[in-house]
C-alpha cells in the first residue's frame, strides 16, 4: 500500500509539473474503441459498498485507441442514463453509449466518438491556451456553454462540431489565476446557469460562483455569491439533482496526503445573490477508496426513482494516472 501511494503522488508530481501532451488534433470526428476495466471501490476490502451517503454502483478505468482520449475535465449524462458527454482539458470532446451490468450498475462504454472543439475562426483548437476546457453545460435548447481556464472565456457551441459563440463573462473571470478559473457550470430548467470559479475569491474561506440570468441576444446578467471552502479543498464541479438541490465535487492534493474528493450537496434556497453558500458533506474519497483527480460530475435518475451520482477523472494524460468513471447512489 505504501509503494502504491508513493507512486500515486509520484504521477501527480509528474502531472502538476506539466504531464504529457497528446499530438496536435488533426480529425475532427471519429470513432474510438474504449476499453474497460473494473475499478474497484475499496482496495483493501472487497466487500465494502458504502462511504457517508454514497452506495457503490460500479467503476470503470478507461483507455483507448485515440492519443487524445484523456484529460477528462467535466461529464454530462443524459436523462435517461443511456448516453454520457465529456470534454478535455486539451481540447477534445467525447461521447458514447453507457453499458450497464444485470443489477444497473456501471459495466462499461460502447459506441464512443472522439472529436477537438473548434475556435471561433472555425479552425480546430490546438495550443494548450486555447484549448483548456474545464466546465460544460448542456443548455435548454441543446447547445452547450463551455468554459476554458488560462485564457478565461465562455463560448456556446450549438453542437459540439460547430463553430462557437462566444458569451460575455462575469465581470471577474479575468482576475481568476490562470490555472484556477472556471471548472464547475451546470445550466438550471428556467436558462439559468451556475459557475464556480476553483480558486478566486474576495473573501477569506470562499471562492466565488456566479448566477447567470438570461438576457437579449444569448447574453447573461452575472450576479455573485461565496462558496465556503476547507483549506487545501476547491470546487471541480457542480450539477442539480433531480430533487432541485446541488451537488458539488471539491478537490485537494499535497504530497504527503494525496489527492482527496469530497462530494458535497446544498439546497437550492443558498443561492442566491451575495448570499455564501455552505455545502455539506456527503462522503470524503481518499486512498484505499477509488479516487483518481475527479473533476467532473452528472446526477440522473435511475431506475427505480433513486439518485444517481457520476464521477469522471482527469488524468493529465499521464501514464501513471488514470481515466475512471465512478457511479454512486445517493442514500437517503
Amino acid at each position: 500500500m505504501a509503494a502504491r501511494l508513493l507512486l500515486f503522488i509520484a504521477c501527480l508530481l509528474v502531472a502538476s509539473c506539466g504531464g504529457g501532451s497528446p499530438p496536435p488534433a488533426s480529425a475532427q470526428e471519429r470513432p474510438v474503441e474504449i476499453k474497460s476495466s473494473s475499478q474497484p471501490f475499496k482496495i483493501d476490502e472487497p466487500d465494502a459498498t458504502r462511504i457517508g451517503r454514497l452506495i457503490w454502483r460500479g467503476g470503470i478505468a478507461m483507455t483507448a485507441n485515440s492519443p487524445h482520449f484523456g484529460g477528462w475535465s467535466d461529464l454530462h449524462v443524459s436523462a435517461d442514463g443511456r448516453s454520457l458527454t465529456s470534454i478535455s482539458d486539451e481540447g477534445a470532446w467525447l461521447t458514447a453509449t453507457i453499458d450497464y451490468d444485470s443489477k444497473g450498475n456501471l459495466a462499461g462504454l460502447s459506441g464512443g466518438r472522439i472529436g477537438q472543439l473548434r475556435g471561433l475562426d472555425g479552425k480546430l483548437i490546438e495550443s494548450k491556451a486555447e484549448a483548456d476546457a474545464e466546465g460544460m453545460a448542456r443548455l435548454a435548447d441543446g447547445s452547450w456553454l463551455v468554459a476554458f481556464e488560462r485564457r478565461h472565456r465562455l463560448w456556446r457551441y450549438g453542437t459540439l462540431t460547430d463553430t462557437p459563440l462566444p458569451v460575455e463573462g462575469p465581470a471577474e473571470i479575468a482576475r481568476q489565476p490562470a490555472n484556477g478559473g472556471i471548472e464547475a457550470l451546470t445550466a438550471l430548467p428556467d436558462g439559468r446557469v451556475i459557475a464556480l470559479s476553483e480558486e478566486y475569491g474576495q473573501r477569506p474561506g470562499t471562492v466565488m460562483g456566479w448566477i447567470g440570468t438570461p438576457a437579449a441576444g444569448g447574453a447573461y446578467l452575472w450576479r455573485s455569491f461565496d462558496y465556503a471552502t476547507l483549506p487545501d479543498f476547491r470546487p471541480t464541479a457542480i450539477t442539480r439533482l433531480p430533487d432541485g438541490s446541488f451537488a458539488t465535487l471539491e478537490r485537494a492534493f499535497d504530497m504527503v496526503r494525496g489527492v482527496r474528493c469530497r462530494v458535497m450537496r446544498f439546497d437550492a434556497a443558498q443561492l442566491a445573490p451575495d448570499a455564501t453558500v455552505r455545502a455539506e458533506e456527503l462522503a470524503r474519497l481518499a486512498s484505499p477508496y477509488a479516487v483518481d483527480n475527479l473533476e467532473g460530475m452528472a446526477a440522473t435518475k435511475g431506475a427505480r426513482g433513486e439518485t444517481l451520482l457520476w464521477l469522471i477523472s482527469d488524468d493529465n494524460f499521464n501514464p501513471l494516472q488514470r481515466n475512471i468513471l465512478l457511479l454512486f447512489e445517493l442514500a437517503p
